[in-house]
């Protein structure tokens, strides 16, 4: 069904403090290692192993490089502008030329991508990842004001943050994350010194990411680096809203330690929570149209209720269907009720696409931002409108193969029963039984009731 996933990055966010926290939740590492090991590059091995940040017992993952492929990204002087052991250390943000600092590897959006499609990433994985350097990208792009597919990426290039990365993605894949949750990123203030020189914090590749992806940040006191670039890209890739429910429980925490030594903490804090309370309000009400003595509510007797819905609607003459795909998948995981695109003809017999999303308000403005930074569209039009809704519950039901989640409504003292697609095709796949036989079966076994 999916989880959700709360981030708390009040000491900011890298990519091994993200790494570590999901770890720590109980991302596989098994299925992590399997990866690594088909990853097409060489020269680093992992380490995970337990820290004290602040008296608090933290996951660490740690990528220990050889020689040829230290970055010195844990070393904090550089951090502050300053010199290591008589020399300049090449902070892991920037970008370069092919012909630039040979001793390290630059390696562009083209190269990388060859990379993850050549691993054992599922391809949900390999989605996630792919944002990630995309969103990288494309702020590096804007930093040096060079194309994107002419990046030569020094940080996400380097064999630790390629590592980082990967690991992200296959630990929130397979955790069956969804929904992120993320309200602020804390940066603090100073000084960077990388490969262009002295820069100031917020560096412009996580300046560039913040606002193009509408984050909140929030500086702090604290002297030096907390969000690098990779942690920015990861927040902006998978962040679904930046908003807690009002009232929610704690099923499992993660904390993940971070390198450098701060004022702060320096620990990332991941938790996987549930609104359990909203839905037990939801049940409460579907059971008072039920039973209309409960709460003595004036619209039991009908079985139905209103509320209001808003429609967006946008037509879209240059994007293709599996660019359309993508942006569904982002729409629904971000919280759309909805989503559909029809093919239509516009003016001059162009083919094209109505982009349709049904929402609640409250979510109105992150999928309009998702619309607008995934297709080419320029103006949304959007209308609010009232519908009829009928009371609905989530019940488990038993079957012979396992159980099974299905949405039961009512109407006039009858009940209608809706199989949960995903919860039918998860069976399906794990018990190798068709489809549409576990889905028959539930639908049979409950009329007889």
């Amino acid at each position: 069904m999916g989880k959700t996933l709360y981030l708390e990055c009040y000491s900011g966010i890298s990519g091994d403090m993200t790494v570590a926290a999901l770890l720590d939740l109980g991302g596989d590492r098994t299925v992590l290692d399997k990866v690594l090991r088909s990853l097409p590059i060489s020269g680093f091995e992992t380490k995970i192993s337990r820290v004290v940040k602040s008296g608090i017992d933290a996951c660490d993952f740690d990528v220990v490089l050889d020689k040829e492929h230290e970055n010195h990204d844990h070393d904090m002087e550089y951090l502050h502008g300053h010199h290591h052991e008589g020399r300049e250390c090449n902070h892991a943000h920037g970008t370069g030329t092919a012909q630039d600092h040979h001793h390290h590897e630059h390696r562009g959006i083209k190269e990388i991508t060859y990379i993850i499609e050549h691993s054992a990433m599922t391809e949900n994985a390999k989605k996630i990842a792919l944002r990630i350097f995309e969103i990288l990208a494309e702020a590096e792009s804007k930093a040096h004001n060079v194309p994107v597919d002419q990046v030569h990426f020094h940080e996400v290039g380097a064999v630790d943050s390629i590592v980082d990365i990967v690991s992200v993605a296959v630990c929130l894949d397979n955790l069956d994350v969804t929904e992120v949750i993320v309200p602020v990123l804390c940066e603090g203030r100073g000084t960077v010194r990388c490969q262009h020189g002295i820069l100031p914090i917020p560096v412009p590749a996580v300046a560039n990411i913040v606002s193009a992806n509408h984050l909140h940040l929030k500086m702090t006191e604290v002297e030096g680096e907390l969000v690098t670039p990779t942690g920015a890209a990861i927040v902006a890739a998978v962040k679904t809203k930046d908003k807690l429910p009002e009232t929610f429980e704690i099923q499992k925490i993660g904390i993940g330690a971070g390198k450098r030594q701060y004022e702060c903490p320096g620990i990332l804090r991941a938790m996987i929570i549930s609104q359990s309370a909203e839905i037990d309000e939801e049940k409460t009400q579907t059971e008072e149209f039920k039973h209309p003595e409960i709460g003595n509510n004036p619209k039991a007797e009908n079985q139905e209720t209103k509320d209001t819905i808003i429609k967006m609607e946008t037509n879209i003459d240059d994007c293709s269907g599996e660019v359309l795909g993508f942006v569904m998948e982002r729409l629904m995981k971000a919280g759309a009720r909805d989503v559909h695109y029809v093919p239509v003809f516009m003016k001059k017999n162009r083919p094209a696409w109505v982009l349709n999303v049904i929402c609640k308000e409250e979510d109105m403005e992150m999928l309009q931002n998702i619309i607008f930074e995934e297709t080419t569209t320029i103006g949304i039009r959007y209308s609010r409108m009232e519908r009829t809704i009928l009371p609905r519950e989530t019940r488990t039901l038993p079957t012979p193969w396992g159980e099974v989640l299905a949405k039961v409504c009512t109407l006039n003292g009858k009940e209608q029963l809706y199989p949960e697609y995903e919860s039918v095709a998860q069976l399906s796949r794990e018990k190798e039984i068709p489809f549409t036989e576990i889905y028959r079966y539930i639908v049979l076994a409950n009329k007889e009731k």
